[in-house]
């Protein structure tokens, strides 16, 4: 029991820390947990060498196949991420237009900006302090899903050597950032069909075994009770991830 006890704890503890961490909105490939994964490993080794012979092979495949699937859900939760900083993109833009036009002065329009999208606070500061508006713009526009700022930045640093209209620039530039996004939208579309014709076919091995098990036979006695379930469930499970990563591999492709 002590040892079954030590290998689960060993186990979830590995899960844990191999599982990459939740992404945030400014910051999507930050893993928190990157440090610890040696450790990780460790642990999921000493969890395997716990488990009875009988029991270590499932335990490592579950384990991987809850990376792969944490790995997944990161990847569509990053998607979604990017989505919502390209729509506060088109606010923030029709925000400094609007403040701008009415005649207000740049720090303060930057503020209502920060207030309104935490990213777009460096860029007060540099206005602020007298810095390169622009380049903090281009800053802000690596973050993912937020590329319509470099617009603004361009308009910023035409108004700035020209003397042209502050105003009517964010205004023209937030117009160009609306209809770059409605073409992404357009494009997130086409790609939506062929991911959930890619998941379709990743749970339609689920939906065989369930019919198999109401037809009287016992697939689920086989893929969990003998080596050759075992290697039968790694091959189509990693088969499986294969087709969903491949899938997201071209959406992001497309997207870029």
């Amino acid at each position: 029991m002590s040892a079954a006890l030590l290998a689960a704890v060993a186990g979830g503890g590995a899960c844990w820390l191999l599982l990459p961490g939740t992404p945030s909105a400014s910051h999507p490939d930050h893993d928190p947990t990157r440090a610890w994964v040696p450790a990780a490993v460790v642990a999921l080794g000493v969890a395997v060498l716990a488990l009875p012979r009988a029991l270590a092979a499932p335990g490592l495949v579950l384990a991987v196949g809850a990376w792969g699937a944490r790995l997944l859900w990161r990847r569509r939760t990053a998607a979604r991420l990017a989505e919502a900083n390209s729509a506060r993109t088109v606010e923030v833009c029709d925000l400094l237009a609007a403040e701008l036009s009415a005649g207000r002065p740049t720090e303060a329009a930057l503020d209502a900006a920060a207030s309104a999208w935490s990213v777009i606070r460096p860029v007060a500061e540099a206005g602020r302090l007298g810095g390169d508006v622009p380049a903090a713009f281009r800053a802000a526009s690596r973050t993912p899903g937020a590329r319509g700022l470099r617009l603004l930045a361009g308009a910023w640093a035409v108004s700035q050597r020209t003397g042209g209209g502050l105003g009517a620039a964010t205004r023209r530039a937030a117009e160009a950032v609306r209809r770059e996004q409605a073409t992404r939208r357009v494009v997130a579309g086409e790609l939506a069909s062929a991911r959930a014709t890619a998941r379709l076919m990743a749970g339609l091995p689920v939906v065989a075994l369930l019919m198999g098990s109401g037809a009287g036979a016992d697939p689920w006695a086989f893929l969990f009770g003998s080596p050759g379930g075992w290697a039968c469930l790694v091959a189509g499970g990693a088969t499986g991830f294969a087709g969903l990563w491949w899938i997201e591999l071209i959406a992001r492709e497309v997207d870029a």
